[in-house]
């Protein structure tokens, strides 16, 4: 989960559908064939109830819907999952609802939504019905409270012994901190990332993105099909443990490492590289560039063609990556004042095919220009029933170079109630006694 001040910074769909309106505008040569065939969806049924909200825990939801799954996204009553916002009108039908945000569709492709409320007797025994056929159940509820609910992961396992039942916390079920709330920017903080991330005479420095959450739910995804593979093998479930604080310690990878096993203490080094240079951000007359050199013919190429200094890799200061290292300041201020002699373009230009790893600093909207995106058709076009034609990020990965299919746009709330109900043998005059209730 993300700090909940973050969650204001949430914005309707309207506003969202008119700025993202760009999208791939420049010329391409593509390759129009037909792409192979891909795979049958692995997890098509496979059902998962998901009592999920915020990142994380939706984020793995979501990579398991985009398999094939049926997730069902159960919500809170009246205001949803935490993304939603609160005090604006919804766009068109349904408007007593909340209106749909962007980080919410972000995260909640192809799963269905109901709400109900599992506090009252009705409503825990409408999701125990759940349990009783689902596949897989992934919640992230502090430690423990599920459990004071009657939907722990002992009581699950009664009801459905097959049931593979996924907790995501911020600190894992034992430990002194098992109580606690996870939060990604907090977690950043307390294992380490945002220690080592910012200037290196600037303050700590959180990520961009909700990083830790983002990882958490990929580890939670790969775990809960671990899960199913056991499951095949054992005809038993599994309980599993995922948490923020050690997501984000695996995530320290080398760093980790360098303490651990070599008793280095990390640091900030702004996009600069410790031990390889130059390896890091250069500022161009208008815009940055990155630009890593990381072994001495690259360097080279570098210093003859971009820097016009052949006489670089033959300098004893230079003419290795540990004499690099130690005339760090030099290099970098000699390239510094090069690179700012021209524009971002120019530099661009020189160094295309030049064999020198380098990149431009793109903004969001240079990033959904560029024309990989367009070629990779990383931008999908999906008709939600509330705010019509959305823009989302497809899914990352191609099987036999296609792509799983969107086949439902993130869905508005309660919006699947009746029909999950009815799947479930409510009729409908059940249904709308729980409705008046409002148990659903």
């Amino acid at each position: 989960m993300t700090m909940a001040s973050a969650l204001l910074r949430r914005a309707n769909l309207p506003r969202i559908a008119r700025n993202t309106q760009l999208i791939c505008t420049r010329s391409l040569n593509v390759d129009h064939a037909q792409p192979p065939q891909g795979i049958p969806p692995p997890l098509r049924g496979v059902k998962v109830l998901d009592l999920t909200r915020v990142l994380a825990g939706p984020t793995a939801t979501m990579l398991l819907a985009d398999l094939g799954a049926d997730v069902v996204k159960v919500e809170e009553v009246s205001r949803g999952d935490d993304t939603t916002p609160l005090s604006e009108t919804a766009p068109n039908h349904a408007s007593h609802l909340p209106p749909e945000s962007a980080y919410f569709l972000a995260v909640n492709r192809n799963k269905r939504s109901i709400t109900v409320n599992f506090k009252e007797p009705e409503g825990l025994a409408v999701v125990h019905k759940l349990v009783q056929k689902a596949d897989v159940l992934v919640e992230n509820f502090v430690s423990g409270k599920l459990a004071s609910m009657g939907l722990g992961w002992e009581d699950c396992s009664k009801l459905n012994p097959r049931l593979v039942y996924a907790s995501i916390t911020g600190y894992g079920q034992t430990g002194p901190y098992r109580n606690a709330a996870g939060y990604d920017v907090i977690v950043e903080a307390e294992a380490g990332l945002m220690h080592i991330t910012g200037e290196p005479d600037g303050p700590p420095c959180k990520v961009g993105v909700a990083a830790t959450d983002i990882a958490t739910g990929l580890y939670a995804h790969g775990a809960i099909m671990a899960g199913l593979l056991s499951r095949a093998k054992t005809g038993k479930g599994v309980w599993i443990d995922c948490n923020l604080f050690e997501s984000q310690l695996a995530g320290l990878a080398n760093i980790a490492s360098n303490y651990l096993i070599a008793g280095q203490e990390g640091g900030r080094h702004g996009t600069a590289h410790p031990s390889i240079v130059p390896y890091q951000v250069f500022p161009c007359k208008d815009g940055f560039i990155m630009i890593g050199a990381g072994n001495d013919k690259q360097f080279g190429l570098f210093a003859e063609t971009i820097l016009g200094r052949p006489d670089l890799p033959v300098d004893p200061k230079f003419s290795s990556n540990k004499a690099r290292v130690a005339n760090r300041q030099e290099l970098v201020g000699l390239i510094s004042e090069t690179l700012q002699k021209e524009g971002r373009d120019f530099w661009i230009k020189k160094l295309t095919g030049l064999g020198v790893p380098f990149g431009p600093i793109n903004n969001i909207e240079q990033t959904f220009a560029h024309p990989q995106v367009a070629a990779r058709q990383m931008i999908s076009d999906v008709e939600h029933p509330r705010a019509g034609k959305v823009k989302l990020v497809s899914p990352a990965v191609t099987y036999n170079g296609k792509r799983m299919p969107i086949t439902r746009a993130p869905p508005y709330l309660s919006q699947h109630t009746t029909e999950v109900l009815s799947e479930l043998g409510y009729g409908r005059e059940e249904i709308a006694e729980l409705k008046a209730k409002k148990i659903i």
